[in-house]
């Protein structure tokens, strides 16, 4: 295994489930996922240079970068099905190497996409070039409940630096029009999502020939803290299917 994927849980034969974290996100953040999903699958997660384990290393500001360097980590997994999932920065992340992936030959068994609007749907955002103050509170805006627990303002305060170069990936990323995929897609949202509007998710139907599914859930850009079992319900059924 690759500095850039950690295995969340014991492996498994079969189905392989790849998570991409959001900015400023870590593959730590995706365990109940891998706890949940256990018997079904082998679940790891990718893990961007400037955090954990990796946090000696320079995080990367370009999406384009990280998705050359995250294709060749991701292309030896292939030898089995997977599916990937992401949040965020995360989903325009896992779509990008989901084509690249589909240029060498590889299409996935499945891409679940959460609380990012689909690619063709661009917006102008500067959110990275706000000072610190106002960067932590557009941070503790759109993290919701979790913005309350005891000690986030210090943690995101600390984070800020690598929160700020994951925005500046996120919003300088821009969509090249090519093929769609052709694996089944599913896209998630929080129907009060600011970043990420049901209209916008639902766009993301353009971006492939296979079977395509809209799921909204109540709550902001982390609904999916508040709807962990749905969520996996949904992980688990698509894992189950081999499809």
């Amino acid at each position: 295994m690759s500095d850039w994927v950690r295995r969340l849980g014991p492996g498994q034969d079969g189905h392989r489930l790849v998570c991409f974290p959001y900015a400023g996100g870590t593959a730590k953040y995706f365990r109940p996922y891998a706890r949940a999903l256990a018997a079904g699958a082998e679940v790891l997660a990718v893990q961007y240079p400037g955090r954990q384990e990796r946090r000696d290393e320079p995080p990367i500001d370009d999406l384009g970068e990280l998705t050359r360097l995250v294709v060749d980590a991701v292309l030896p997994l292939a030898d089995r099905p997977v599916t990937f999932f992401g949040h965020s920065m995360g989903a325009a992340l896992a779509f990008e190497v989901a084509r690249q992936l589909e240029d060498k030959g590889v299409v996935l068994a499945g891409l679940f996409v959460s609380g990012r609007r689909a690619p063709s749907r661009h917006r102008i955002e500067r959110t990275h070039l706000l000072g610190d103050h106002m960067l932590l509170g557009s941070v503790r805006a759109l993290a919701g409940p979790s913005a309350k627990l005891p000690g986030f303002d210090t943690f995101a305060r600390n984070a800020l630096p690598l929160i700020r170069v994951d925005y500046r990936a996120a919003e300088t990323y821009e969509y090249v029009p090519g093929p769609p995929l052709s694996c089944p897609l599913t896209a998630l949202t929080g129907d009060a999502d600011p970043l990420a509007a049901v209209d916008e998710v639902a766009s993301w139907g353009e971006h492939t020939t296979g079977e395509f599914r809209l799921r909204v859930f109540g709550g902001g850009h982390f609904y999916l803290d508040e709807h962990r079992a749905p969520i996996v319900e949904l992980l688990a059924e698509h894992l189950a299917a081999g499809t």
